[in-house]
């Protein structure tokens, strides 16, 4: 999806319904020009629909990924989230880079986190969770800037131990 935001690519999210290439009738038909996967192996039908309509098509191929359809092949590790978005964040620079949107020369402000994936559940876990930590720092902000009053201690009375009591002379085991 960021790749997509960041080129102005058409994303195909969750599942592919067959037939979206291929298949007129459908609301979803699509023509696109270049066909992107990650796995060639969980992409089997996009890569075959894009055979059967003579569509270009790079995948981003482990040393076990098939080959069958994939024209242009990025050798990367295709199975960490980290590893993914990393490719995603390379590819979408390389095609900013190649149309001469960004420069080569000047860092890219975007960072490679945002092409990670979060789950949704875990995002609004944190935010929840930020804005309680937001809410108990403001309630105890004025205990902690108030001054502190006089503390006098009394000093407790210490008796001696070892007077009064006898120890026995026979070692513990």
């Amino acid at each position: 999806m960021s790749f997509a935001a960041a080129t102005g690519a058409t994303p195909i999210a969750g599942r592919f319904t067959p037939g979206n290439f291929t298949s007129q009738i459908q609301a979803a038909f699509r023509e696109p020009r270049l066909l992107v996967v990650t796995d060639p192996r969980a992409d089997h039908q996009p890569l075959t629909e894009a055979s059967y309509v003579n569509l270009p098509t790079i995948a981003l191929c482990n040393t076990d990924s098939p080959l069958r359809y994939v024209d242009i092949t990025i050798p990367c590790n295709n199975k960490g989230a980290h590893s993914v978005g990393l490719m995603w964040w390379m590819l979408a620079r390389e095609v900013l880079c190649m149309r001469g949107t960004i420069s080569r020369e000047h860092p890219w402000e975007v960072m490679p986190d945002l092409y990670f994936y979060r789950d949704p559940e875990e995002i609004e876990k944190e935010e929840q969770a930020a804005a309680e930590k937001a809410v108990t720092k403001e309630e105890f902000q004025g205990e902690w800037t108030a001054p502190a009053p006089e503390f006098i201690a009394a000093q407790p009375e210490v008796a001696d131990w070892s007077e009064g009591g006898q120890v026995s002379s026979v070692p513990i085991q």
